[in-house]
């Protein structure tokens, strides 16, 4: 090997042009204010520039900027710039929610506070299953009514992907499709879903909060949490410099974490070959779940001080997990090709705007009806994660919350568990709806009952009224009465709980960070 072949330095120059990227967007945001007010996040405004410059040196230069010699053009076998663009968004979504998941959190919360954050893990669910209704609807016509070229009946479903979880299921579940069933332009069709969807968070929350404002109901909160000493060294942790550095433990304690779902994922492929590129799409999910049987063996060498120091930083791997994300978004709309989309630019946009009306109608009518007390914050944490992430909900309700005061916050980092819980049939159903049209139909009755199904669920309270009634009679609480009344009895405290309250469930097993420190 020769340092001076230029694939030797593709890793670097595409790290190096994604990170640039982001410099410059925060530059851009800083000096104005225009883009300021739009709440855009730095990741996907510099996904935006890079896409923007990679399309027009393709109609330019006849290329794509990471596919030219200086970031890899694979003539000599290695890996293009646009692959590895690929599997940093695919490794970062792992990586991030390892990162995340590996947190530490003695949490408590009262019986009451337990089932908020159970509903708005059924509402994030709900979110996806209106998403991949529509979704389905919208591409089973397609195909079938309009014969779409090169589309398959199941693409619909990159709606909910997209949209709800981000760049890197986007990429995942469109991989699957054009690598297995010929979904012309899959990947990037999914990678485009996502990137509209951060736009319209973007936008939308914007515009929402602005016509609050403007009738009273809200009001901007500029005060933020800041972060301490004590966040990044606590005195029963591992100093932050010693034989080794204490940010070198946390990266290896995630990546090895993260390493498992691999032996995994390749000991199932063998024993199931037909399978492969569906069980590789798994890899977020299984760290997700490793990450409570690792947390309870450090817990059980804590307990038996075999360990005497706490080795997790929540701090530091809030950091890991920001960085993490940030380049999974920033890559992911960066590796999108437009020009390989133009036969499917009316139904993407047929998508993005019914996926906008049914996300925005459906979660502000759940948060009037299940968080009266605190309703415009949950809706643009609730709206933030289903068109973006986890981190543009966080932003939007920022804006009103800045402090955290309301429960909000807690409900979309600890909502996590049961979503994961809920969501997951759904991750196994879009890869069997692109086996056929009928399978597609067939995957698109099954989510409709199944949103039907989990709105009983979520509004059990409502629809069996007299149930919970005599229940929370018997026992002398409100924590069994209907949704508006238990919450509003919270209403003079923001709805939240401390450790000290009564008896209490622990939710210590949340696989997301907590309310990020600024």
């Amino acid at each position: 090997m020769s340092f001076a072949d230029l694939s030797v330095w593709t890793f670097i120059m595409v790290f190096e042009t994604l990170l640039a990227s982001m410099l410059v967007a925060a530059a851009l945001k800083a000096f104005i204010p225009a883009l300021q007010k739009t709440l855009i996040p730095v990741s996907v405004l510099g996904g935006i520039l890079l896409l923007i410059i990679s399309t027009v040196v393709y109609f330019t230069a006849g290329d794509y900027l990471f596919n030219l010699a200086a970031y890899g053009d694979g003539s000599d076998g290695s890996m293009t710039g646009m692959d590895v663009l690929e599997l940093i968004t695919y490794h970062c979504l792992g990586i991030g929610f390892v990162a995340s998941g590996m947190r530490n959190s003695k949490k408590k919360f009262t019986k009451k506070r337990a089932g908020e954050i159970f509903d708005s893990g059924v509402t994030t669910v709900n979110g996806y299953l209106i998403q991949a209704f529509a979704g389905l609807i919208i591409t089973i016509v397609a195909v079938w009514g309009l014969n779409t070229d090169g589309m398959i009946s199941a693409a619909g479903i990159l709606l909910a992907f997209g949209f709800g979880q981000g760049t890197g299921q986007a990429l995942n579940y469109g991989n699957i499709y054009e690598q297995d069933y010929g979904f012309v332009g899959g990947a990037n069709f999914g990678l485009t879903v996502a990137a509209l969807g951060f736009l319209v968070a973007c936008i939308g929350g914007v515009i929402y909060i602005n016509v609050m404002r403007r009738k009273g109901q809200i009001r901007i909160d500029n005060s933020v949490r800041r972060s301490t000493l004590a966040d990044y060294e606590d005195e029963n942790e591992l100093p932050a410099v010693s034989s080794i550095d204490k940010m070198t433990v946390q990266f290896a304690i995630v990546l090895a974490v993260y390493a498992i779902p691999f032996g995994i994922m390749y000991g199932l492929s063998l024993l199931l070959p037909s399978v492969e590129e569906t069980l590789f799409g798994f890899n977020f999910l299984i760290g997700v779940l490793l990450t409570v049987p690792a947390k309870m063996l450090l817990n059980k060498l804590y307990d038996k001080k075999i360990v005497k120091k706490r080795i997790i930083n929540n701090y530091m791997m809030d950091r890991i997990s920001g960085l993490a994300f940030d380049l999974m978004i920033v890559a992911g709309v960066a590796a999108i090709q437009l020009p390989l989309l133009a036969t499917y630019w009316g139904v993407l946009i047929i998508l993005a705007v019914a996926g906008t009306l049914l996300t925005f109608f459906y979660v502000n009518w759940v948060c009037k009806k299940i968080f009266p007390s605190y309703r415009h914050e949950q809706f643009l944490a609730f709206f933030g994660m289903l068109t973006g992430t986890a981190s543009t909900g966080m932003i939007l309700l920022r804006e009103i919350d800045g402090s955290y005061r309301t429960p909000a916050s807690e409900n979309l980092v600890y909502q996590s568990l049961p979503a994961i819980v809920f969501g997951f049939p759904l991750m196994f159903l879009a890869p069997w709806a692109a086996e056929s049209n009928m399978t597609a139909l067939i995957v698109c009755i099954i989510v409709g009952v199944c949103f039907v199904a989990l709105n009983i669920l979520l509004f059990r309270r409502s629809i069996f009224k007299k149930h919970f009634a005599a229940r929370a009679l018997a026992k002398g609480d409100g924590a069994d009465m209907p949704e508006g009344d238990a919450l509003d009895a919270d209403a003079d405290t923001g709805g939240t709980d401390s450790a000290a309250e009564s008896p209490s469930a622990d939710m210590g097993g949340g696989n997301s960070a907590e309310p990020p420190a600024e």
